[in-house]
């Protein structure tokens, strides 16, 4: 664990002089200065974490993580728990909706199912996984990630899950566990407080342990979410700049964010989901999102959705004319 915090805390910064090139070309461009709002944005952040001067989208690649959650036996989701494995199997053959967003997207798509989908413990009992099972899946995450990557979207499947990102989301920003808790896949009103009151349990079991933000994700997180938390780590260190999906994902990154001030300054918030609790998150990591709409199914849909945005950022910054290309008056 403290290799993993030193890991988190010890992480390379975006590359000004890269930066500096692509505001010195987007002052010539044939518009006015800041009319292209947050794709101007898109674009540094792109080639300050590539460190490119022109950045490149040839290489983009899309991580499902998924995984199964003890605490589905408390009846916090209207699913069973072998949706998960069908749905990997499901995202395997093509069948889902993310398959068909990367592949509008020009994005190559790989579902990691998270120790064997065996699942972790009932977080209300007893520790949702042990020191050696959380590091093997943030392993597993670190892992997953290519090393030829110019964009990397990760995103989650695993019955329970939203349970497990509202209680580590209550853990690391406190607050009533009802303001975390939402409908995830379906429950009604009842079923959400029902869902709150779980996450109290857990979090007066575990209270002694929920100081470390590293802690707390072994204790009430899932083996996927630990595995987010390694891939949006191994990219950091390989430069390789990030779009989140939605509450779980964020969830998942938030320790990253609470060790290191700058810890998720690779990362762009894809979307924000309609999820309780995730804007209220996003909001406490400084993260803003691109989209806002409606989306709550996970699977890195948001994230699948985005990578048009980056890709016509990139178009535009490497397609324009300059003023003095079309002979175009610059302004007075």
């Amino acid at each position: 664990m403290e290799a993993l915090r030193a890991a988190c805390l010890t992480l390379p910064g975006v590359s000004p002089q890269a930066q500096h090139a692509i505001a010195e070309r987007e002052a010539t461009l044939t518009k006015p200065a800041g009319s292209l709002g947050q794709l101007e944005e898109l674009t540094a952040w792109l080639g300050g974490w590539q460190q490119r001067a022109t950045p490149q989208l040839e290489h983009v690649q899309v991580l499902v993580f998924a995984g199964n959650h003890g605490v589905v036996a408390q009846g916090v989701s209207p699913w069973p728990q072998d949706v998960t494995a069908q749905m990997v199997g499901n995202f395997r053959h093509g069948g889902a909706a993310v398959n068909q967003l990367a592949r509008v997207a020009e994005a190559t798509l790989s579902v990691i199912p998270v120790a064997d989908l065996r699942p972790t413990a009932d977080f209300t009992t007893a520790p949702a996984m042990t020191v050696p099972e959380f590091l093997a899946a943030a392993r597993t995450g670190y892992d997953a990630v290519p090393q030829h990557c110019d964009l990397l979207c990760v995103g989650e499947m695993g019955i329970g899950n939203t349970t497990a990102a509202a209680a580590l989301a209550a853990t690391l920003f406190h607050g009533d566990s009802l303001l975390w808790a939402g409908r995830g896949t379906g429950l009604d009103e009842d079923g959400v407080r029902h869902k709150a009151r779980v996450i109290d349990t857990a979090r007066a079991l575990h209270a002694h342990s929920l100081t470390n933000p590293l802690e707390a994700a072994r204790h009430v997180g899932g083996y996927e979410l630990a595995a987010l938390l390694g891939a949006v780590l191994a990219a950091r260190h390989a430069h390789i700049p990030v779009l989140l999906d939605g509450y779980v994902c964020t969830a998942a990154v938030a320790p990253l964010g609470c060790l290191n001030q700058q810890g998720l300054a690779h990362t762009w918030l894809a979307h924000c989901s309609a999820e309780t609790g995730h804007a209220k998150l996003a909001a406490a990591l400084g993260l803003s999102p691109l989209l806002a709409l409606g989306l709550r199914l996970g699977e890195a849909s948001g994230a699948a959705l985005a990578i048009p945005l980056v890709r016509a950022a990139l178009a535009y910054h490497t397609g324009m004319a300059t003023f003095a290309q079309a002979a175009v008056s610059e302004r007075i």
